[in-house]
């Protein structure tokens, strides 16, 4: 490793990728076998996946936490950080596009086309006969039974409120911290949290209200399909992104960051901030259209 500004850095050898491999090798074979109703085996082995995973976790970012405060880092492994966390994001916009795209080729091409426009003619005419498809629906066959959708203007709205105002509450604890304001940066980043966490209650309580009133579940055809696996895959990563405020924030209280050198806390502002985006994108295809 070299710490010279124009030097190319060279990391030591590390444990944590084949402890990441194995961790996410139990993990998989676990889910197989719990999805094919192997037990106990199946939830066994999820979860053994899961616990090495997050010791995987804590032992390598506190690695490389531990080798920053040291200065082990030069310029061009910051700027490698940077680069590696935009790719991420670019990943994450690329998963969340691929359900989009579900979304919208389900509602705007083959329900259509099942109920006989366009190339859906014959298909209508000789499987489901008589079968016009608004959105939103269970499909053809009613899968599900009859259901009633989440009102936009109820708890997602809510929602919408909340994740704006915690974007609003990072953004003021990242410029705090960029000017020095140490205690202003404490309290406006320990409400970003909350706000997560806030968000996270309130839709579980949605999704109880989906299910025990409105009979909107999993099994509810194609809507019920895209409706739970874009909100929950969302709730999933809100999760996980209020995990690294806490983080971040357990962190900044310890005194780890500095005017000049905050990448970590910029990163979790990133990635804070495509988690908000996300949800406007939701709260208008998915409750409001």
């Amino acid at each position: 490793m070299s710490q010279q500004a124009g030097a190319y850095y060279v990391p030591h050898g590390s444990r944590w990728p084949i402890i990441a491999a194995v961790g996410l090798f139990i993990f998989m074979w676990g889910a197989a076998h719990w999805l094919d109703g192997i037990e106990p085996e199946g939830p066994i082995l999820l979860f053994t996946g899961v616990a090495i995973i997050i010791f995987m976790k804590f032992g390598w970012f506190g690695e490389v936490i531990r080798e920053s405060q040291r200065g082990a880092f030069n310029a061009q492994v910051d700027v490698s950080f940077r680069m590696g966390m935009m790719w991420f994001i670019f990943s994450e916009v690329m998963f969340f596009g691929a359900f989009f795209g579900a979304l919208f080729y389900s509602r705007g091409l083959q329900v259509p086309w099942l109920s006989g426009e366009g190339h859906g003619a014959l298909t209508n005419y000789y499987l489901f006969r008589g079968y016009t498809g608004g959105w939103p629906t269970a499909g053809p066959d009613a899968i599900g039974g009859p259901f009633k959708t989440v009102p936009a203007w109820g708890e997602p709205l809510l929602n919408t409120l909340l994740l704006l105002s915690s974007s609003v509450t990072i953004t003021i604890a990242h410029h705090a911290l960029r000017d020095g304001h140490r205690r202003r940066m404490l309290v406006f980043l320990a409400a970003t949290p909350i706000l997560g966490a806030l968000f996270l209650w309130f839709q579980a309580h949605e999704y109880i209200d989906a299910y025990t009133h409105l009979n909107l579940t999993l099994h509810s055809g194609i809507y019920g399909a895209t409706f739970f696996l874009l909100t929950g895959f969302h709730g999933l990563h809100v999760t996980l992104g209020t995990i690294m405020l806490l983080v971040i924030l357990y962190r900044t209280w310890r005194g780890d960051f500095s005017k000049e050198h905050h990448f970590a806390f910029e990163a979790v502002a990133w990635y804070w901030h495509f988690v908000d985006i996300v949800w406007l994108g939701l709260f208008l295809f998915v409750y409001i259209m």
